[in-house]
């Protein structure tokens, strides 16, 4: 196992393969192999994958840090700082998603393409307290295999709740990037949303039309947390936007 000491705590990284760096973000509550696990194998085949566990997350022990989208792009950042990684691709799922902007607008020199699943950066105001149908939350089970791979793995097992808690919170305190911001995003990247996702498909659709190059997948018959469930449908979207060539800036 991987450790980096960064701003106050141990990250805990995974590379995987060789060739042009992938990074990639998991979902909030979630690991490395709850959200990419049937995925990463396929990926680092071409490239090399460089997979985080978010602050609190997995193996990454909390720290008496607030948790924010920023905190963790500035953890990231100084990963790639650390493995000398000038520039990468990005892969984010849902909080990973959000990180995975946050890094392109601070830092857009470092990020050549992204793909940002189930995760809406814009989200104007009131639109964040927009109630999740309960069918499209997730299930019991989903909470149960969080908690089992959280107590498997975390350097404090007893924490769950708590950590539950304050993810949930820092996602609903994220600011909203406005539309100027979005508009000025360069880098190539492609949304991936399930068609009964968190985000209703008119907000997916002004998010796409905010970005300046930017493709959209929508999944049928796939809730949010289906959308990284489906590899085969998955990578068959991913792999082409990551095999065509970067474009020179």
């Amino acid at each position: 196992m991987t450790y980096l000491p960064a701003n106050g705590m141990r990250l805990y990284y995974e590379i995987h393969g060789t060739g042009r760096p992938l990074v990639l973000l998991h979902g909030g509550v979630l690991t490395i192999d709850l959200s990419f696990g049937p995925v990463l194998a396929p990926l680092a085949a071409g490239r090399q994958v460089i997979a985080v566990e978010l602050q609190g997350h997995g193996r990454t022990g909390d720290i008496d840090r607030e948790m924010t989208i920023d905190a963790l792009a500035r953890d990231v950042l100084a990963l790639l700082d650390h493995l000398g990684v000038a520039e990468a691709d990005f892969f984010g799922f849902s909080l990973g998603g959000l990180v995975a902007c946050e890094v392109a607008l601070a830092a857009p020199a470092r990020v050549g393409k992204m793909i940002v699943a189930s995760a809406d950066p814009h989200r104007p105001p009131g639109r964040e307290s927009v109630p999740v149908g309960a069918d499209l939350l997730p299930t019991r089970a989903d909470f149960e295999a969080m908690r089992d791979a959280y107590v498997a793995v975390a350097p404090d097992p007893a924490h769950f709740e708590e950590f539950v808690a304050r993810t949930g919170a820092m996602v609903r305190k994220c600011p909203a990037r406005t539309a100027g911001e979005l508009r000025n995003l360069r880098a190539p990247t492609m949304l991936v949303f399930g068609d009964r996702d968190f985000s209703p498909l008119p907000d997916v659709l002004e998010l796409f039309g905010l970005l300046p190059d930017a493709q959209l997948a929508v999944l049928p018959g796939t809730t949010h947390m289906d959308v990284t469930r489906r590899p085969d449908r998955l990578l068959s979207l991913i792999t082409p936007f990551l095999d065509a060539p970067v474009p020179v800036r």
